[in-house]
């Protein structure tokens, strides 16, 4: 049992921490786009020049051919130094799906742009009625018409929404279909046909520098050849994408931990009350020592979920266990990181701030805690 990263990809971790410090290791910056609930393009585009977005992706399709296990050392980077701007790499979101079900043309079209710099991708599931339960998101429907699907409905929470220049879209195709698990189909919408609207949720607690948006299909009319795998597979392709994308959603709760934890350790070492430093009380380090043991213990979830991944050993229990345990440990160590800091730790003059409003976030999308929690118990249950 080797729990040693390669030398390369101790590299990569090192190369993405050192990006993120010098593009927006500087508090003002990564506050700036919080504030203004902006999307870092600038940044991006350089993430993307140097390989960091969608690391995982063939290099054929313009990817470094490397692995999800590369890919959440860099989002653990990233978040570490910020978790809002940190999440330059949502804008792959997707790809996982076309990756393992498209065509070639589908690969050419919407896989290649992503990595390159030339394109941001989406992937709509959930819907103003339903969310947790994959097969209910049913109010969005796509009917046949000759050699075309019109489009119609609502989704919600959509990442990249207003800025992604092809998304992901999860419908209702077969509603009379025997299982409720083949009523859905998935289809790739570009963001300029007629029909589509994106509609800009402001005013969210944490990760305010990432978009997020309300989906409207008024009659989108999709080609045939966009829809993605079989018919009637939406919901499989979306478990698909699921057990990827957790893996990386983890490695960003582990981000915040370790970049609360980070924050907390230099602010300990400075403030003093009762005449010393408040690191030499035994309750401020008992508080460091479990934030410590519970960001390893995320690390290691995290990553052995990825490694199992890459080596073609996916167990959906182990994908649940990393990112339900990693977005708690985010929430908690950030959590502790404001109470270390007491009444400066609740205005937005230290970053820790921004860290505990960005943490609880984790926690909810691509699969809330209890969902996970449900996937784990009913495997080992045999279910």
């Amino acid at each position: 049992m080797d729990f040693e990263l390669t030398e390369e990809q101790r590299d990569l971790k090192k190369a993405a921490q050192k990006f993120a410090e010098g593009e927006f290791g500087d508090s003002e910056v990564a506050k700036g786009y919080d504030n203004e609930q902006k999307f870092p393009v600038g940044i991006w585009g350089k993430a993307c020049d140097l390989g960091f977005v969608g690391c995982y992706i063939p290099e054929e399709y313009n990817g470094g051919g490397l692995g999800f296990l590369e890919n959440a050392l860099i989002m653990e980077g990233f978040t570490r130094v910020d978790p809002g701007v940190g999440f330059l790499l949502s804008t792959t979101l997707g790809t996982e799906v076309i990756m393992e079900y498209g065509t070639e043309k589908q690969k050419e079209n919407y896989l290649a742009p992503i990595p390159a710099g030339d394109a941001i991708m989406g992937i709509a599931i959930t819907e103003p009625d339903a969310g947790s339960d994959v097969a209910g998101c049913t109010g969005t429907r796509a009917e046949k018409e000759g050699d075309e699907w019109i489009l119609k409905g609502n989704k919600m929470f959509t990442t990249n929404g207003t800025i992604a220049d092809h998304v992901l879209v999860l419908a209702m195709t077969d509603p009379d279909a025997d299982s409720r698990h083949r009523r859905q189909s998935m289809f790739v919408v570009e963001t300029d046909w007629d029909g589509f609207e994106a509609n800009k949720i402001e005013g969210k607690a944490g990760l305010r520098a990432s978009d997020l948006a309300e989906l409207v299909f008024n009659d989108v009319k999709v080609p045939e050849e966009n829809l993605v795998g079989e018919r009637g597979e939406g919901f499989y392709e979306t478990m698909t994408f699921f057990n990827r994308s957790r893996t990386y959603i983890g490695a960003q709760g582990l981000g915040i931990a370790q970049g609360a934890l980070d924050r907390a350790l230099d602010y300990v070492q400075e403030r003093e009350a009762f005449g010393r430093v408040i690191s030499s009380f035994q309750g401020i380090r008992f508080k460091l020592a479990e934030m410590e043991t519970r960001t390893q213990a995320a690390r290691n979830l995290v990553y052995k979920a990825a490694w199992e991944l890459d080596q073609g050993q996916l167990e959906r229990k182990n994908v649940a266990v990393a990112k339900w345990y990693a977005a708690e440990t985010g929430v908690k160590v950030a959590d502790e990181a404001v109470q270390l800091h007491g009444g400066y730790g609740y205005i937005d003059e230290y970053d820790v701030e921004r860290f505990w409003r960005a943490s609880k976030a984790i926690e909810i999308y691509e699969g809330t805690k209890e969902i996970e929690k449900t996937i784990v118990a009913d495997r080992l249950l045999g279910k």
